[in-house]
């Protein structure tokens, strides 16, 4: 989602949680009730032999919605307005008018990669449009949701950008919640935004709006954060019919310049806390968030660590498959219960690392409350393939003197 369409973005407020956000009302009442493919749309999938999938199919493929996280690539054909307004979780957008441009998007996917095609509806054309010049290129396994946006909307979560969010906060218009950890939470968030992190869902649900109705736009720490998508997936699953996903989140809206809550102390929002007395627990450099290492410490030293000190990547099985740090422990916090999570950890000094850095910190804060006091997180974005990862430390949030 790209924020240089904040101004067409304006008229999007009405359209964010809708599928049926055509030009006219008598072509919305048309798409409403299609249930097939217009003759022309009709003549289009035959020439392009395209299998055309259903909703359960099209779930059923999109796993965690995460970007990079599922089964099928998802192609949005739609243009700007439509994309920018809503769209299905991961959708990457190829328009049949910018195709040369667009297709760019996709370098390197092999061609072997399922992909997805959808646009809005069942007169829609511009679908099996960019799927026949997907196979053109040499694509093999295309297939088109010809049902597309409109349908998805009505029946799952959609994901918005920058833009929408922005307009949202703007007119107070959707019940924003954050599914980062609470410590991350109070640190810094969108103002207006309650907590409601995704291993609390049984005990904080009741925070959740009483009309079904109403328009929610969950968010967590960026792409890589999939706490968003799993309270975005409960809220669906609860009833609740107009749910949307922020998946660029916090790092995207600070980016942009927006406002956030930082700030508190005087102190803390002016970063006064810039040293800390006692900078180090054992060999490794303490970071300014209390539990945290020093980012620039860690990405000198995680490939050579000193004695005594062991990386522990606590993300799931399918992420760590993709990659992980050489020497790296792998414990995952989601595929452990306490218990056992703590009985696996090393006796050594700790530093755990997720895909964003909200899953670490969970794991150093249970395994603190477990009695093991030796551990620290990695606050970063992490991306891993094959022996390569790379770190992108976020900014400390709360400086502390710890």
């Amino acid at each position: 989602m790209q924020l240089k369409f904040i101004s067409a973005i304006a008229l999007t407020t009405a359209l964010m949680f809708s599928g049926c956000a055509t030009s006219n009302t008598s072509a919305t009442a048309a798409q409403a009730i299609a249930t097939k493919p217009s003759d022309s749309v009709k003549s289009l999938i035959e020439k392009g032999k395209l299998e055309v999938v259903d909703f359960s199919y099209v779930r059923s493929k999109l796993g965690s919605g995460m970007r990079g996280n599922s089964e099928a690539l998802f192609i949005d054909a739609r243009p700007d307005r439509h994309y920018n307004a809503g769209t299905i979780p991961s959708s990457i957008q190829i328009h049949d008018t910018d195709f040369k441009d667009h297709v760019k998007r996709i370098d390197g996917t092999p061609k072997d990669k399922e992909i997805i095609v959808f646009c809005q509806g069942w007169d829609c054309a511009k679908s099996p449009k960019v799927a026949i010049m997907l196979k053109e290129l040499g694509y093999k396994n295309v297939k088109l949701y010809q049902a597309g946006y409109p349908e998805w909307s009505k029946k799952d979560y959609i994901e918005v950008g920058t833009p929408t969010v922005k307009n949202a906060f703007d007119a107070n218009s959707a019940f924003m919640i954050d599914a980062r950890p609470y410590a991350k939470f109070l640190a810094e968030s969108i103002p207006g935004a309650i907590s409601i992190t995704d291993t609390e869902l049984d005990k904080l649900s009741g925070r959740f709006p009483s009309a079904k109705d109403t328009q929610i736009i969950t968010f967590c720490q960026g792409y890589d954060c999939k706490k968003s998508h799993i309270v975005a997936q409960k809220l669906v699953s609860l009833g609740y019919t107009k749910v949307a996903n922020y998946s660029a989140g916090v790092p995207a809206w600070k980016e942009a310049g927006l406002k956030t809550t930082k700030g508190g102390s005087e102190a803390a929002a002016s970063g006064a806390v810039a040293k800390l007395s006692t900078p180090f627990m054992g060999p490794i450099k303490k970071g300014l968030d209390i539990g945290s290492v020093d980012g620039e410490w860690f990405l000198a030293n995680y490939k050579k660590l000193p004695a005594g000190v062991t990386i522990v990547d606590v993300r799931r099985s399918d992420e760590r498959a993709t990659g992980f740090v050489p020497g790296s422990l792998h414990i995952s916090i989601e595929e452990n219960d306490e218990k056992t999570f703590l009985s696996k950890l090393p006796d050594t000094y700790v530093i755990f690392h997720c895909a964003a850095g909200g899953r670490a910190l969970e794991a150093q804060s249970k395994a603190k409350k477990g009695g093991f006091t030796k551990g620290v997180y990695i606050d970063a974005a992490v991306k891993c393939k094959g022996s390569e990862c790379t770190f992108t430390p976020n900014e400390p949030l709360d400086p502390s003197d710890w």
